[in-house]
C-alpha cells in the first residue's frame, strides 16, 4: 500500500510562535489556505483513496481543500503526537482534538473511524510508545485491507512517529515536514 503523509498548512497557533500554542482548535491562516491550494494542484487525491484525517480544525480544513471528492475518516490515531515524547512537558492546547460528538456536529460529511481506542481529547499525544505502536500498526493493517493508497493528513510529530514505526531510523525534529509538506512511503 502506498502511504502519503500530508502535514496541515500554516495554522493560527503559529502566527505568534510560540505564544499561541495553547490556542484551542486553531484553523488555517490565509497563508495555510494558499499552501494547501497549491498542494492540491500538484497532488491529486482520487475518490478511491482512503483518507484519514486528524480530528483537529487545521487538518480537517486541509483535507476539505485537498479531498473534495473523497470520503474522509477522522480518527484520533492520526491526531497530534508529541515528538519526541517528553512525559514531563505539558501538552499544548493547540494539540487537543475535537470530541467525537463535535466532529459529528461540525463536519457531518466526515465519518468516524472506530479504531477500538477510546476517543479522548488528548488522543495519542501522550500515549506510551508501545501502546502507540500497537494501535498504529493495527490501523495500518486495517488500511492495507481497504485500499492501495492511504492519505494521512496529520501533524509533524505524528507523521514522524509513523515513519519510525515503518522502519526509518534516527529521525529527529529536523525531519519534520514543512507546512503542507508531503512524504510518501509504502507499507506491506
Amino acid at each position: 500500500m502506498e502511504i502519503i503523509f500530508i502535514r496541515h498548512g500554516h495554522g493560527e497557533h503559529l502566527v505568534n510562535y510560540p505564544h499561541q500554542l495553547n490556542m484551542q482548535h486553531p484553523g488555517l491562516t490565509g497563508r495555510g489556505l494558499s499552501q494547501v491550494r497549491e498542494l492540491r494542484k500538484r497532488m491529486p487525491v482520487h475518490p478511491e483513496d482512503l483518507v484519514l484525517v486528524s480530528p483537529t480544525k487545521r487538518t480537517i480544513e486541509t483535507a476539505q481543500i485537498l479531498c473534495e471528492d473523497s470520503k474522509l475518516y477522522a480518527t484520533p490515531l492520526v491526531g497530534p503526537r508529541m515528538f519526541p515524547q517528553h512525559p514531563d512537558l505539558p501538552a499544548f492546547g493547540c494539540d487537543e482534538i475535537y470530541p467525537k460528538e463535535e466532529v459529528i456536529q461540525r463536519y457531518p460529511q466526515i465519518e468516524m473511524l472506530e479504531s477500538g481506542m477510546e476517543w479522548r481529547t488528548e488522543g495519542i499525544n501522550r500515549m506510551d510508545q508501545g501502546d502507540f505502536e500497537t494501535c498504529a500498526k493495527q490501523l495500518l493493517d486495517w488500511c492495507l485491507g481497504q485500499t492501495k493508497r492511504l492519505i494521512m493528513i496529520s501533524h509533524d510529530g505524528t507523521i514522524t512517529s509513523y515513519r519510525l514505526l515503518l522502519g526509518e531510523k534516527d529521525l529527529t525534529r529536523s525531519d519534520f515536514l514543512g507546512e503542507a509538506g508531503v512524504y510518501e512511503t509504502t507499507y506491506r
